[in-house]
């Protein structure tokens, strides 16, 4: 339970110092005030580090005198530093000793202190940078792209055994399961000229890395189920497709990063070959499901009867031995995959299922992408809190120094729409605060602000659409449309929420038509063709307004962030650096409220001027610079 007798708060700096994770050999300051009732005999800090059994203990000394703190006469002021040098994750609490009993202090559901017999440590990340940060991401824009929906160039496409080739742009993706499987197998002729062509459309939406779905060979149409690593799939292109499109990308200051898929590879590949295919075609050597001599055999996890492991029960997905060291070498070595596609021209990559990545994979991983390109960048997909991830019984300590060097920011996402919807400004604001806390400050830059992604339901259908269930059946999903009311209501939700995502720190991503109002539920309705020439203008026109703000102040950049208001459905937050100050005001609520500005503030939505306060009302939203 909270306490007023006992007062901290991590995300405060009077009480720590510095705030949020820090770096390796820091000086952590801690300060913590507590009431003359309860006649403290000791105040100690307790601190646990991750790979300790026993915590470590640091005790308080009491300000010196008997003067009250601050504005809290009635309180004592208890201080201590402590200087960290490991990497990982710290876990602290304190503990109080009266005549009574030891009252034991942690972390309540934001970041005061809660008084109680077991209570949630607060985390303290510390790191230290082995590599460079990629300060080209900051203040940019991602599009994210789904190749085969995104644009035809027009080529003529050579048609494949077991692929169906769709000839009407815009219809609906095959979505009825075959013999109860669903095959993915028909393709629009999206491909990497036909983004090329775009790149013009791209600019205008001020995008500066382009973020491709899977480009390299494979069966199905969304390219997860890795067929050849080493070769761009002929249904999108030749690798001097790939290189020209990087190449004119950057001449309009743009780059690419690629989708590496490295956690599993398809069974209808070259390293596994369940169906002979590559061997059909001459390919050598066999691959692992052929032949026990296969040198991919050791890349793969086989039982005695036959069966393998696979990813998630997918047969078509057989899972990769990432502690292999000669599929270690294939993809990470000095002439390895990663290495072999930065060289073709790509800034980067985004990392599939990151948490399936051991840690040493990964570190190889980043190794070879910084030793090709020093300020390379590698996203991870991870959905939680990524700071203090474990999986696979492993805690990933992503953001140590020489892992990550961010991910994708689905927390956000979640709590943009949860306050779009529903007004819930706190729950947006302590979401926003907490990842600051414990992300380090180059991983906050660089963190891909999300709205939609293949994997998840466009936004304008998870904000406006019907709630159909968390498991709808594909009939559902493809017969559930947006009506008129809805696509009214979901054009000005989504206007509210991509204000939001533009301003928040981090780099927002725009998921391929969400700027045009492409709607849809769970895979393959979220994947639909771009509506090349049926865009909706009102979208299209805010993207452009907003993203021309965004890349106009250096303020978004990398500058910091404060929360003014998160009540009552209104949620206000402060950008600044020491040149600028601009405030996000949203009123997802329904009642007006006051918000202080200090000083001439001008309304970068409608060039409107507000001094010293603005009158939030209900559906208004706000960009305030201050003059």
């Amino acid at each position: 339970m909270t306490t007023d007798k006992i007062l901290f708060d991590s995300r405060d700096t009077f009480f720590k110092s510095p705030t949020g994770a820090v770096y390796s050999d820091t000086e952590l300051t801690f300060n913590i005030l507590v009431s003359r009732e309860l006649t403290a005999k000791s105040v100690r800090l307790v601190m646990l580090y991750d790979r300790h059994d026993r915590p470590a203990d640091y005790e308080l000394a009491q300000a010196s005198g008997d003067a009250g703190a601050g504005d809290h006469p009635d309180h004592l002021l208890y201080s201590a530093s402590v200087r960290i040098h490991d990497t990982g994750l710290y876990w602290y609490h304190f503990e109080i000793a009266t005549e009574d009993e030891v009252i034991f202090v942690g972390k309540g559901n934001g970041s005061k202190a809660v008084t109680g017999p077991e209570p949630c440590a607060w985390q303290q990340t510390v790191y230290r940078r082995e590599y460079s940060p990629p300060e080209w991401i900051y203040g940019g824009i991602f599009y994210h792209v789904f190749v085969d929906r995104f644009n035809a160039s027009g080529r003529e496409r050579i048609p494949q055994e077991g692929k169906i080739l769709q000839h009407n742009w815009g219809d609906a993706p095959i979505w009825q399961p075959v013999d109860g499987k669903v095959l993915n197998n028909d393709f629009f002729g999206g491909d990497l000229e036909g983004i090329r062509q775009k790149l013009p459309y791209l600019a205008s939406l001020n995008v500066t890395c382009i973020y491709l779905s899977p480009i390299f060979e494979a069966y199905s149409n969304h390219k997860y189920d890795t067929g050849d690593y080493e070769t761009v799939d002929p249904m999108f292109g030749s690798e001097e497709d790939f290189a020209a499109l990087c190449r004119d990308a950057k001449e309009l200051g743009m780059e690419v990063i690629c989708d590496g898929v490295f956690a599993h590879t398809g069974s209808d590949s070259k390293y596994f070959d369940r169906y002979g295919h590559y061997r059909d075609r001459g390919c050598s050597p066999q691959g692992a499901y052929l032949s026990e001599d296969s040198p991919y055999r050791s890349w793969y996890f086989f039982h005695e009867d036959g069966s393998y492991d696979c990813w998630w029960d997918f047969d078509t997905l057989p899972k990769a031995n990432k502690t292999e060291p000669s599929y270690i070498d294939y993809i990470t070595g000095d002439e390895g995959i990663v290495r072999k596609w930065i060289r073709a021209g790509a800034a980067g990559w985004r990392l599939d299922v990151a948490d399936e990545l051991p840690c040493s994979f990964l570190e190889s991983l980043v190794a070879a992408a910084k030793k090709e390109k020093n300020d390379s960048i590698i996203i991870g997909e991870v959905w939680e809190d990524a700071s203090n991830k474990i999986a696979y019984d492993e805690r990933k300590n992503y953001f140590e120094g020489n892992r990550l060097d961010s991910v994708m920011n689905y927390p956000f996402r979640s709590a943009i729409i949860d306050f779009i919807r529903n007004g819930a400004a706190e729950t947006m604001a302590d979401t926003v605060e907490t990842i600051l806390e414990h992300y380090p400050e180059e991983v906050v830059h660089s963190l891909m602000n999300l709205l939609s992604t293949h994997d998840s339901l466009r936004i304008i259908t998870a904000l406006a659409g019907d709630d159909i269930g968390a498991d709808p059946s594909r009939e559902l999903q493809a017969s559930t449309r947006l009506d008129d009311h809805q696509w009214d209501k979901g054009i000005e939700m989504l206007r509210k929420a991509v204000l939001l995502q533009m301003t928040l720190p981090g780099v927002p991503c725009i998921y391929y038509g969400d700027e045009a109002g492409t709607e849809g539920y769970k895979d393959p309705f979220n994947r639909t063709c771009f509506p090349w020439g049926k865009e909706n203008d009102t979208l299209l026109g805010w993207y452009r307004k907003i993203t021309s703000i965004r890349t106009s102040h250096r303020v978004y950049r990398t500058g910091s962030y404060r929360t003014i208001e998160a009540s009552d459905g209104i949620y206000a937050f402060e950008r600044f650096d020491e040149d600028e100050s601009i405030i996000t005001v949203i009123n997802c609520g329904s009642v007006e409220k006051a918000i202080p500005l200090g000083g001439k503030n001008r309304d970068l939505l409608t060039e409107d001027l507000f001094e010293n306060e603005l009158i939030s009302k209900p559906g208004q939203m706000h960009l305030l610079r201050r003059e």
